[in-house]
């Protein structure tokens, strides 16, 4: 009998041993460095961010973030990359309004849905875009690159890719202008305001966040920004309707994603630590210095905010049928 029950004993303990070992072997998330991937090119906001976030993420986390740029087609080929990556919390997206909202109305064959391929983990926040030309322009005015497009001068601008934010203010400005300027997409914004530069194009529509740096040390000039209120971070430039074109709106987003069907609790884990870390007093003026509106927004609000930002830009897009170049 002693025997028995011994023999019964070990066999329990064996099968709770083995049912543990699975749990124990998991572990505590996150056990191991995160790869965040920038679907645009090093330089411009998505990267920027990224970059400030990581460092933050790394110390409050416990583990390295190590930020991986996979640019290309406006955020769709390191977007699609993360939305086939494993979902367990070790692979994480920079994800904007062309890659999660404006894209999947611009391209016929999307590699991936914003929607259903990911799960929104926190907002970053909201800004406007600006046109800026090059400090040495002839161009003064929003009013100034209006007259010269209808004089059928040569004019060209460059984006940080097709769909992107900056792509679409560009297309929303000669539609509601009435004028033809030449797009000339790039991988990113770095490389978009490098080539206005170089003056290999006329002017730009680009994140504030990318571009104010080169506007406060005198080698851009803005003339107006796409928000219907003027940028804390540029308070003297005027909006897009006050410079002519009322009812001129577009407000980029930055944020971060998932692939669907990262666990819950990661997913929680992580939002709440990066809503904290956006509430932390430097973080928070760098942000609002450099013309970002810090988001409140919970991951649930989140959510909801992207569905509804994809249904308003396919509406938009239809209306005023912008198409790829």
């Amino acid at each position: 009998m002693d025997r028995n029950r011994r023999l019964t004993t070990l066999a329990c303990l064996a099968a709770l041993g083995s049912a543990a070992f699975p749990v124990r072997a998991q572990g505590k998330w996150p056990s191991k460095p995160i790869t965040y991937v920038v679907p645009f090119a090093a330089g411009g906001t998505t990267d920027v961010l990224a970059r400030t976030f990581g460092q933050r993420l790394s110390v409050l986390l416990g583990q390295p973030v190590v930020v991986d740029n996979k640019p290309g087609a406006g955020g769709n080929v390191g977007s699609a990359f993360v939305a086939k990556a494993p979902a367990d919390g070790y692979t994480i997206l920079g994800g904007t309004i062309s890659s999660h909202s404006i894209n999947v109305s611009l391209y016929p064959n999307m590699p991936y849905d914003p929607v259903k391929d990911f799960v929104p983990v926190a907002l970053y926040g909201t800004l406007p875009n600006v046109l800026v030309v090059k400090a040495d322009s002839p161009f003064k005015s929003v009013a100034d690159v209006v007259a010269a497009a209808k004089a059928k001068q040569n004019l060209s601008y460059s984006s940080s890719g097709a769909g992107t934010s900056q792509h679409l203010s560009g297309e929303l400005f000669k539609n509601m202008a009435g004028v033809d300027i030449l797009h000339v997409p790039y991988k990113g914004s770095s490389p978009s305001m490098q080539a206005l530069l170089g003056d290999q194009v006329t002017m730009c529509f680009e994140n504030i966040l990318s571009c104010i740096p080169l506007i406060q040390s005198g080698k851009l000039r803005a003339l107006g920004v796409t928000s219907t209120t003027r940028a804390s971070g540029l308070p003297d430039v005027p909006t897009m309707a006050e410079a002519g074109l009322k009812g001129f709106e577009i407000v980029s987003w930055q944020g971060v994603f998932a692939p669907a069907g990262t666990p819950a609790p990661v997913v929680e884990q992580l939002s709440t630590t990066i809503l904290k870390i956006i509430q932390e007093p430097e973080i928070k003026a760098k942000l609002l210095g450099l013309g970002l509106e810090p988001s409140t927004m919970t991951q649930a609000q989140f959510a909801a905010f992207q569905k509804a930002e994809v249904a308003k830009w396919a509406k938009l897009i239809k209306a005023a049928n912008i198409k790829l170049d």
